[in-house]
C-alpha cells in the first residue's frame, strides 16, 4: 500500500457509500456508469495501483499483479475494449493472495462465477469469455484516466453496487470530513421523516415549487 495514505483513512472511507463521497466531492470523481460491479454486493476501498494496457492485452496486468501490496486496488485503462475478458479467476486468486482488495477496468472481464465465489471485487465495463494476448507491456504506475475520471498512484478508489468514485490522494481528509458532515445531516433528515416530515419541508422544496407556481 503507498506509504501516504494509512489503513486508517481508508477504513474511515469504506465507512460511506459511494454517493455520499461523489457528493463529498462537489459531485465529482465518479467513473462512467458502464463501469459497474459484476456481482451484487461487491465492495472495495484501497489505493490505487494504476495500469495502462494495449486493447486486448493482458501482459501488463499480470506484471502489476507482482507489483502490488496489501490493500491496493488495481486500476486498468483497458481502452473501453468489450470483446476479450483480461481478467478471469486465476489472476482474481492471485491477486486475492497478495491481499488486493479489487479491480477497476474500463473493459471486460470473464469467470463471473468463480470471482463471485471468491468474493473478489471486481467492476468493468462488460464480460466476454474471449482471451487476451500477451504480447504488450504498457506503463504501470502512472496517472490514467479510467472511466473518465483522472486516476493517479496512491488515490483511494471505492466501489459498490452504485458505482466507482476516486478521491484525490492530496484531499483526501478534506473529504473524508465532508462525508462525515453529509452522513450526519442526512441522519437528522431521517429523524425528521420519522416525525411526519416530509422530503419537499425537509429540503425547502415546497417554496421552490410554490416560486414557480407564480413565475418567479
Amino acid at each position: 500500500m503507498t506509504e501516504e495514505i494509512s489503513r486508517d483513512l481508508i477504513s474511515a472511507f469504506e465507512q460511506f457509500g459511494t454517493p455520499t463521497i461523489c457528493e463529498a466531492m462537489g459531485r465529482r470523481g465518479h467513473m462512467d456508469c458502464e463501469i459497474k460491479s459484476i456481482w451484487k454486493g461487491a465492495r472495495t476501498a484501497g489505493v490505487a495501483l494504476t495500469v495502462l494496457c494495449h486493447v486486448g492485452d493482458n501482459l501488463t496486468i499480470h506484471k502489476a499483479i507482482a507489483m502490488v501490496r496489501e490493500g491496493d486496488v488495481l486500476v486498468v485503462n483497458a481502452g473501453g475494449y468489450r470483446n476479450c475478458g483480461l481478467w478471469g479467476e486465476i489472476m482474481s486468486l492471485a491477486a486475492q493472495k497478495k491481499g488486493v482488495k479489487g479491480l477497476v477496468v474500463s473493459g471486460a472481464v470473464r469467470d463471473v462465477q468463480a470471482i463471485e465465489r471468491l468474493r473478489f471485487p471486481v467492476f468493468a465495463m462488460g464480460l466476454s469469455p474471449y482471451g487476451s494476448t500477451k504480447n504488450s507491456l504498457g506503463p504501470i504506475n502512472q496517472p490514467i484516466v479510467c472511466g473518465g475520471v483522472l486516476v493517479s498512484p496512491g488515490d483511494i478508489v471505492v466501489g459498490d453496487d452504485d458505482g466507482v468514485v476516486v478521491v484525490p490522494k492530496h484531499s483526501a481528509r478534506e473529504i473524508l470530513v465532508k462525508c462525515q458532515e453529509r452522513d450526519k445531516n442526512e441522519g437528522r433528515v431521517k429523524q425528521l421523516l420519522e416525525q411526519g416530515k416530509t422530503t419537499l419541508e425537509i429540503y425547502g422544496l415546497d417554496k421552490v415549487i410554490e416560486r414557480m407556481s407564480h413565475g418567479q
